[in-house]
């Protein structure tokens, strides 16, 4: 849809103003006098002029034939001949000659003068002119109506109603309802603030569904972790009940208690040590510690962390580490990242089996893959391994341990590093975790982190 400014809408509308009363003029005028020449008209007024100036002559000259009715026919003729009629009284005011018995009042000119014989009154004369500028004047101003109309029908259609359905939009939005019509105008400002609105009621809706989504994510994290702290909670407090009432009566049965006790005890600090983790990226928006990180390193200190339990499971870690692998990076959280995966793999390893750990570089990026021996993923694992407290098991047993926000905050914590971290198959077997970030490059390390921030943010 082509549009115009307001400046020349409104240059449009003056010249309108302009242009529609002269165009009546000059029609009008051509309608009197048969031609477009503007000079005519002040020929015909000095024409007029005389005439009148020889009525007036005639009828000074006649005074004693006013009542004459040869006279009379005369003078009327004349008077039909320059279009003009004329009405003679006496000095009483006595109607003594009408040219034109149907003309009593008119809005043409007239002209009124006294006939004066010998110093006194003899009677008074009355000239009708014929319509001259009153029929120009009436076409100017119906010009100017013209004009108005058209520039008032124009302003209504292409500024006033556009307006006021925003208005009704705006309301509209307000209570809720997203499906609104925004009109569209001729005028570029009136359109280009439909684009903006449009842009604003787009982006109020996604951050409405954003919002609802989130909503719907805290509540079932409030449900989730409910569940997940009333177990080892009433597990805890049973024993504690148990050995507050003496039921442990051995050493062996007390060691026994205080050991379940203890184990519960981790796996809710671990429990709450993932939520504060999870809430921290993913609504506190917590800003990084942006340093110069090798991969490698952290990939080394995660793999050293978790061969004793390896080792414990009858477990092999191979690594095949490339380095160095810099990234611009917070290193706790990136330790962080790497262990969940990890553990996740040593726990969906069985005993005897191979954990395969690479990490190298691959162009511009840095790439690393993390392989169990387990089972593999389901399908319905792969679709939603990231979701948070997802564990996969319908019972949501805690007998291979874990919170079920390990590979949520790993994921999380890589696309703030401005990566990504995808979960598959291997077709030889086990379950793979591949990864990778953007390489180090000094000036651009930070645009990169912050342009991660806002995609991740929710």
């Amino acid at each position: 849809m082509k549009t115009v400014r307001i400046r020349t809408f409104t240059i449009i509308c003056l010249l309108l103003m302009f242009i529609l009363p002269w165009t009546f003029f000059v029609a009008s005028h051509y309608m009197e006098n048969r031609t477009f020449r503007l000079s005519e008209s002040r020929s015909h007024e000095q024409k007029v002029q005389q005439q009148l100036d020889e009525m007036i002559g005639r009828i000074e000259a006649g005074t004693e034939s006013w009542i004459d009715p040869a006279w009379q026919r005369e003078l009327k003729d004349k008077l039909q001949a320059v279009e003009m009629d004329a009405v003679l009284l006496s000095a009483s005011g006595e109607e003594l000659f009408r040219s034109d018995p149907d003309r009593r009042g008119t809005s043409s000119s007239t002209e009124r003068f006294s006939i004066i014989v010998n110093g006194e009154l003899h009677g008074k004369a009355i000239i009708y002119l014929p319509s001259s500028n009153m029929s120009l004047i009436l076409s100017i101003f119906a010009g100017l109506i013209l004009a108005f109309f058209v520039m008032g029908t124009a302003m209504r259609r292409l500024l006033l109603k556009p307006l006021e359905k925003m208005s009704v939009a705006a309301r509209q939005i307000a209570e809720g309802d997203w499906d609104v019509e925004l009109p569209r105008s001729g005028i570029t400002e009136i359109s280009e603030v439909r684009d903006g609105f449009a842009v604003m009621v787009k982006g109020l809706q996604n951050s409405f569904q954003k919002q609802a989504q989130l909503e719907k994510e805290r509540r079932f994290v409030i449900s989730a972790v409910a569940h997940d702290l009333r177990t080892p909670l009433f597990a805890l407090r049973g024993y504690l009940d148990g050995l507050e009432q003496g039921i442990a009566r051995s050493p062996e049965q007390i060691s026994k208690y205080v050991a379940v006790c203890k184990q519960k005890s981790e796996q809710l600090g671990l429990l709450v040590e993932d939520l504060f983790t999870f809430t921290k990226l993913d609504y506190l928006e917590a800003k990084l510690s942006m340093e110069e990180v090798d991969v490698k390193l952290v990939m080394e200190r995660a793999v050293d962390s978790l061969r004793p339990l390896a080792e414990h499971n009858q477990m092999v870690i191979n690594s095949q580490l490339a380095g160095p692998c810099m990234i611009s990076g917070d290193a706790h959280l990136l330790e962080r990242a790497m262990n969940n995966l990890l553990d996740n793999a040593v726990r969906h390893t069985p005993s005897g089996g191979a954990i395969e750990v690479r990490c190298s570089q691959d162009n511009d990026h840095v790439v690393f893959e993390i392989r169990d021996a387990g089972s593999g993923f389901s399908t319905e694992d792969l679709e939603r391994a990231f979701e948070p407290l997802y564990r996969g098991e319908t019972s949501r047993s805690r007998a291979t341990g874990g919170s079920g926000l390990g590979l949520t905050i790993s994921q999380r914590i890589i696309r703030r590093h401005g990566g990504d971290l995808t979960a598959a198959n291997h077709p030889e077997g086990g379950a793979i975790l591949r990864g990778w970030f953007p390489e180090r490059h000094p000036g651009n390390a930070l645009g990169l982190i912050e342009t991660a921030l806002d995609g991740d943010r929710v």
